[in-house]
């Protein structure tokens, strides 16, 4: 009789622990909207937020190549068309912003542009969520910290890109938005770690190198899940 009472018990607390898990599980997953989400660290983001139970919307130019699409809303669109960055901030609980030129280092106000639309949309309708931008460590004052070879190569190739993500700095930081900037390193395609260091001040010999896309998409999704950081800027490599 007491084995067969200590069965019924322990099966009746497996049964409340799973259905706690189930609505812990409910309540953390989010909507969260992805800004050029079709290649590199936009591409991992989705991944990563896949996998960590959120919806997902995105908003970019080419539709994205992904197997696992379930919980995947995929809007085609450009981020500096204002029906189209609306319609995709919807009933968004985080939006993450990814963009980039791929390889093109030609001059460009994509970035500037992008941060116009969104602080006037912010205008008319206040967007309450956490916003966070990447930009890249060499942006605004960051500039100053890079090593030698890092400020030439930016001097002599990457010098308007990043001009303009610093003017989406400068616009996105003078607003009231719960904004977040993060500053990786040189970009690299490795697996998944979830270990990588973050600095939330500049310093000498700060040394921020490498990291791999798929942890800087790890950091973004877990800062749209608890913004720890809301306006700071990140600098993020690896440990």
């Amino acid at each position: 009789m007491l084995i067969l009472f200590a069965s019924i018990k322990i099966t009746l607390i497996n049964e409340l622990c799973g259905q706690l898990k189930t609505e812990i599980n409910k309540k953390s997953k989010m909507n969260i909207t992805i800004i050029g989400a079709s290649a590199g660290i936009g591409l991992e983001t989705v991944k990563r937020g896949l996998n960590r139970n959120h919806s997902i919307t995105t908003l970019s130019r080419t539709e994205i190549e992904i197997e696992e699409k379930k919980s995947l809303n995929m809007i085609l669109g450009d981020a500096t068309n204002k029906a189209d960055l609306i319609n995709s901030i919807q009933n968004a609980g985080a939006l993450i912003v990814t963009l980039g030129t791929g390889k093109n280092m030609k001059a460009t106000t994509l970035f500037s542009d992008f941060a116009k639309l969104i602080v006037e949309i912010h205008r008319e309708k206040k967007i309450g969520i956490p916003i966070i931008f990447v930009t890249g460590f060499g942006a605004g004052e960051s500039k100053n910290y890079v090593s030698w070879i890092v400020k030439i190569f930016l001097k002599y190739f990457l010098k308007d890109v990043y001009a303009d993500k610093t003017k989406m700095e400068e616009i996105i930081t003078n607003s009231d938005l719960n904004w977040t900037v993060v500053r990786p390193g040189r970009l690299l395609d490795k697996e998944l770690t979830e270990k990588y260091r973050i600095e939330n001040k500049l310093f000498k010999g700060i040394n921020i190198g490498g990291i791999n896309r798929a942890d800087v998409a790890d950091f973004l999704i877990k800062q749209a899940e608890k913004q720890t950081e809301l306006k700071k800027y990140i600098a993020i490599a690896e440990k």
